[in-house]
């Protein structure tokens, strides 16, 4: 008797990403799009819904998944930006959900967030508690970092656009579904007098990373045609958010609490001349990036530490 054995039905043809990994990387590459072979790769883990690292022992792009891998390698290559092909930005130990409407988070304001963090630390173990306040919160990248990583601190996120704050209140929906400390979110402009008037003079830690760049600044197309202006340009010397941003600063800390705040490389002497304006903060201090450059002012709220 003949045994019939049925083959399984082939499935889609498939294509190893070595190949089309390669010539994306050629298309960001003459794009100018740097660097533009990592870009490939994230663009074709993201596709295969596989980590980066393990992308060469993925099974290879169906017909269906090399078309849209080939339209998004196209969107990028016309400058539009990594994180919202992505859907998300990395910041710290942080994957945070961005798109159009807010202002995609670099890395550069990590440092102001570490420092943040260390100085909250110092306080909790002062003190058995520390109140942090993250204004022009944007994705909540600085304060929700606080709170993941300072699980004790209560942490307030404050920003004034609609669009942002709908990604601030999603990302910190999903922080707290992942079991960290929920973050308050509040909806004000950081420049308005009587912000966030129930902590006045009770808190430990401010942080920002307002506008900052002078209008007319050339600034690159990801910048130009997708970040939110208004998270970009602080009027024409930068400094139209900063300037009144430093009273409210010194109405929310109590004394001997600590301010940080992101600024333009070309605000190395500005920021902290404001800060050093009617001697409401002492010990300010510029701070660099790791290439150098002015990146951020920190200071301390002026008087005798409470107890």
């Amino acid at each position: 008797m003949t045994r019939i054995v049925e083959q399984p039905a082939e499935g889609p043809k498939r294509q190893r990403p070595q190949g089309p990994v390669a010539r994306s990387a050629e298309v960001l590459a003459r794009a100018g799009i740097g660097p533009a072979r990592v870009e490939a790769e994230l663009l074709a883990a993201h596709v295969l819904a596989v980590p980066r690292g393990r992308l060469l022992l993925a099974d290879g792009f169906t017909p269906e998944q090399l078309a849209g891998y080939e339209e998004l390698v196209s969107r990028r290559a016309r400058r539009e930006p990594l994180q919202h092909l992505l859907g998300s930005a990395a910041f710290r130990y942080l994957e945070l959900a961005v798109g159009p409407g807010v202002f995609v988070p670099r890395p550069e304001t990590e440092l102001l967030a570490g420092w943040g963090i260390d100085r909250a630390r110092e306080v909790l173990a002062e003190r058995g508690e520390v109140t942090v306040v993250d204004l022009c919160s944007g994705t909540g990248a600085i304060a929700l970092s606080v709170a993941h990583e300072v699980p004790a601190a209560a942490v307030t996120a404050v920003e004034r656009a609609a669009p942002a704050l709908e990604w601030l209140r999603r990302n910190a929906a999903e922080r707290a579904a992942a079991g960290d400390r929920p973050v308050e979110v509040v909806a004000a402009d950081v420049t308005r007098p009587g912000l966030l008037a129930g902590l006045a003079g009770r808190v430990d830690v401010v942080l920002c990373n307002p506008p900052y760049v002078p209008e007319g600044t050339v600034v690159g197309p990801e910048v130009a045609g997708y970040d939110p202006a208004d998270a970009v340009f602080g009027g024409p010397d930068g400094l139209a958010v900063i300037r009144p941003l430093v009273d409210r600063v010194a109405e929310l800390l109590r004394p001997g609490g600590a301010f940080g705040v992101e600024h333009d490389d070309t605000h190395g002497e500005a920021v902290p001349a404001l800060l050093g304006v009617g001697g409401r903060f002492v010990g300010i201090e510029e701070r660099h990036d790791l290439a150098g450059r002015p990146r951020f002012v920190t200071a301390v709220r002026a008087g005798a530490p409470t107890a």
